[in-house]
C-alpha cells in the first residue's frame, strides 16, 4: 500500500503576490517590446498621449464665458459655438453628447499633419488600418517629424504624397471632444460649419467608407451653418454658407473631371517618360482651371492659393474625399436630421478619427 502523503493547502497570499509580480513586470515588458518592434504601436501610443494631454487641459466653456478675465473676442466665439451646438442638437437632430462643452488652448496654430498617398500610375489610395474606423486613406500625425519621415518613405517607394495641416478632429463621440484653439481663428461661418461638421461625426459613421463619411459631414456642416445663421437673422453669414456650398460643388465637379481624365489616361498603361508627360499635361490643365475660369468664379476661395498648392494623385484623392458626388438631387430631398428641405446636393457619411486623421 502506498504511503499516504498529506499535502499542505496552497499559500494563496504567496500565489497572489507572485501573480501580481508577474503582471507588474510582464505587462510593461510586453508593451516595451511592442513599442520597440512596432511602428504602429508607437504611433498609437503617441496619439494616446497627445489625446490625454488635450483632455487634461480642458476648461468648461460656460465657466470661460462667465469669467471676466476671458478676452471679449474669445468670449463671443465661445458663445457662438455653444449656440451652434444647441442648434445642432435641437434643430438638426445631431448627437452632441458632451462634445464642445469644454475648450483647450493647444499652444500652436497647427494641431496635426494629415498624410495621404496614392500610386503614381493610377488613382489608387494608400490606406492605413485602425480599430473601429477600419481602412482609412489618410493618417494624422501629432509628431510632425514622423509625418514628414513617413511621407519621405512612401515617396521613395514610388508613391505620390500629400501632407497638409489640420485644426480639428473627432473621436466619434468616444471622448468628450473639446473645442480647440486651432479652429478659433476661422471666420464665424467656417467656425460654425466646422462645429456642425464634427458633431455630424458623432451621429453617423460607416466603417471603411471615408468618402461617404467626409462628404456627408461637409454637407451637414455647410447646410447646417446656413440654417443656423438664418435662424439668428444673420443674413451675411447665411449667404456666405450658401456661397461656400456652391464653391464646394464647383470644386467637386472639377476634381471629378480631373479624376475621370486621369483614370482614362492611366488605363492606357503608359509607363516611364510617357506616364510622366501624361501626368504633367493633365495636372497643368487642372491648374489652369483652378487659377483661371473656375478658380476665379469661386465666391469664398482665393484662387491664388491654387497657384501655390501641389497637384498629384494623392491631392486629387484627398480633395475628393470631402466633395464626392455633391450634385443636386432632382425633386428635392430631406436630410437625415429632418432639416434642409429643398433641392440639395447630397452625399454620404460622417466623421474623422484622430488615429485616422483630422478634419481640416
Amino acid at each position: 500500500m502506498d504511503a499516504v502523503i498529506e499535502r499542505r493547502p496552497p499559500n494563496w497570499s504567496r500565489v497572489g503576490r507572485r501573480l501580481l509580480a508577474w503582471v507588474l513586470i510582464g505587462i510593461p515588458l510586453v508593451l516595451a517590446v511592442a513599442l520597440v518592434a512596432s511602428a504602429d504601436a508607437r504611433y498609437i501610443a503617441r496619439a494616446g498621449v497627445e489625446e490625454a494631454r488635450i483632455l487634461l487641459k480642458r476648461r468648461a466653456i460656460a465657466q470661460l464665458v462667465a469669467d471676466a478675465k476671458t478676452a471679449p473676442a474669445l468670449r463671443q466665439r465661445l458663445q457662438l459655438v455653444l449656440a451652434a451646438r444647441a442648434y445642432a442638437a435641437d434643430s438638426l437632430g445631431l448627437l452632441v453628447g458632451e462634445t464642445y462643452t469644454t475648450y483647450v488652448n493647444v499652444g500652436r496654430d497647427t494641431l496635426l499633419l494629415v498624410l495621404s498617398a496614392s500610386r503614381r500610375d493610377r488613382l489608387r489610395e494608400y490606406v492605413w488600418h485602425f480599430p473601429i474606423v477600419g481602412a482609412v486613406p489618410y493618417k494624422g500625425f501629432f509628431d510632425f517629424a514622423a509625418a514628414r519621415r513617413t511621407a519621405g518613405e512612401l515617396e521613395r517607394d514610388g508613391l505620390d504624397t500629400y501632407l497638409r495641416p489640420a485644426g480639428a478632429f473627432s473621436t466619434l463621440g468616444y471622448f468628450s471632444d473639446p473645442l480647440l484653439s486651432t479652429v478659433m481663428e476661422r471666420d464665424t461661418m467656417e467656425l460654425v460649419a466646422t462645429v456642425i461638421h464634427e458633431l455630424a461625426h458623432n451621429t453617423l459613421y460607416l466603417k471603411s467608407q471615408t468618402p461617404f463619411n467626409e462628404s456627408f459631414a461637409s454637407f451637414v456642416g455647410y447646410r447646417g451653418a446656413q440654417a443656423f445663421f438664418r435662424s439668428r437673422g444673420d443674413t451675411l453669414d447665411a449667404r456666405r454658407a450658401v456661397a461656400r456650398w456652391r464653391d464646394e460643388r464647383t470644386l467637386d465637379q472639377l476634381y471629378a473631371e480631373l479624376a475621370r481624365r486621369l483614370d482614362s489616361a492611366y488605363a492606357e498603361a503608359s509607363i516611364g517618360p510617357a506616364l510622366e508627360r501624361t501626368r504633367a499635361t493633365l495636372f497643368a490643365w487642372a491648374r489652369a482651371q483652378l487659377t483661371g475660369p473656375i478658380g476665379q468664379s469661386l465666391e469664398t476661395y482665393d484662387w491664388r492659393r491654387f497657384a501655390r498648392a501641389p497637384l498629384n494623385n494623392a491631392v486629387v484623392i484627398a480633395q475628393r474625399l470631402y466633395r464626392m458626388n455633391l450634385k443636386p438631387v432632382r425633386g428635392g430631398v430631406r436630410s437625415f436630421a429632418g432639416g434642409f428641405e429643398g433641392n440639395h446636393p447630397r452625399d454620404p457619411g460622417a466623421r474623422v478619427h484622430p488615429a485616422g486623421a483630422g478634419s481640416v
